[in-house]
């Protein structure tokens, strides 16, 4: 009996282990950047989450890590997992010519602005959706993947509790008014970053191809404004009335750090530069850059502001 219940829980153990890849039992807390964080969140007129990981120390930093926000655009990264899975199993064709149709059109981006049979290869369609944040190929591209369902079921496979697409998703309903297109937490949407960044979705060669798409952005007046030019980072934002966020992956002189920070319920609901949600991006994201590199003198060039939307 005693040998049984020793088998059992070793499976136990090891099936915990396989469902719940990003976490990482041997981090400890970062109590200085955490100070910082917390101080920069205090007064904030609504939620905000913030989640950092030094992937060379492996220390971490959290503020309301663990609470559910909305994803926004953010989401457009499970939909590419999504879309990758089907492409590993065959079931869709990375070369393949999609044809547009005046039924998909969702709102007035670049692909809603194509005529009716336009033909565009899949992987533009990709492009599109991560770096311009394109609504109508990003909703085109969720169906391709087997809908919300599909895209859900792989995430819970690979023990992210949180993270799930609400839209257009049978039994999501509940999860869509809460928190609209999808919803995740800062260290489940960081997490999924360091798992593509470290060849661990779908494959090594699927993962490096997403990883490359992350790192062409338009959007890049957020977190990514507050990073030197010259440093690769790659990342995803996310913007409704009342919710901000954004997913970064930085290579840093001293070593790689992944960081997601969200907000909802945001009283200031403007969508201007100085909106109170993407101010805190920035100055969070500053933060994060000025700890892990102390002897950096770099700052942003005056009158940058001009030139970002």
């Amino acid at each position: 009996m005693k040998n049984v219940l020793s088998i059992l829980t070793f499976l136990l153990i090891s099936i915990q282990g396989l469902t719940q890849p990003f976490e990482n039992k041997a981090s400890y807390i970062d109590k200085k950047l955490t100070a910082k964080l917390e101080k920069a969140l205090l007064g904030f007129h609504g939620s905000a989450g913030v989640y950092v990981r030094n992937l060379k120390t492996n220390k971490v930093s959290m503020v309301n890590a663990d609470t559910i926000f909305p994803t926004a655009s953010m989401v457009k990264v499970p939909i590419m997992i999504g879309v990758f899975n089907k492409l590993d199993k065959g079931e869709l064709k990375f070369d393949q010519l999609l044809t547009y149709r005046d039924s998909l059109k969702y709102d007035d981006g670049v692909v809603g602005s194509f005529r009716d049979s336009t033909k565009i290869p899949l992987p533009k369609v990709i492009h599109l959706m991560i770096s311009e944040s394109d609504n109508t190929g990003s909703l085109w591209l969720q169906a391709l993947a087997g809908g919300g369902i599909s895209i859900n079921q792989w995430l819970e496979e690979n023990g992210f509790v949180s993270t799930r697409v609400n839209s257009r998703t049978p039994g999501r309903k509940q999860g869509q008014a809460a928190y609209g297109w999808g919803q995740t937490t800062p260290k489940e949407m960081a997490e999924l970053m360091a798992m593509i960044r470290q060849g661990k979705v779908i494959s090594p060669a699927a993962s490096d191809r997403m990883y490359r798409y992350l790192g062409m952005q338009f959007w890049d007046g957020g977190a990514l404004s507050q990073i030197p030019s010259n440093i690769k980072a790659s990342s995803k934002g996310g913007a409704v009335d009342q919710a901000k966020s954004e997913i970064v992956m930085v290579h840093a002189p001293h070593g790689d750090y992944v960081f997601c920070i969200t907000t909802k319920n945001q009283q200031d609901q403007r969508w201007e530069r100085e909106n109170e949600g993407s101010k805190l991006i920035r100055t969070v994201s500053e933060i994060i850059w000025n700890h892990f590199e102390p002897k950096s003198k770099w700052k942003p060039v005056a009158g940058y502001e001009q030139w970002w939307f």
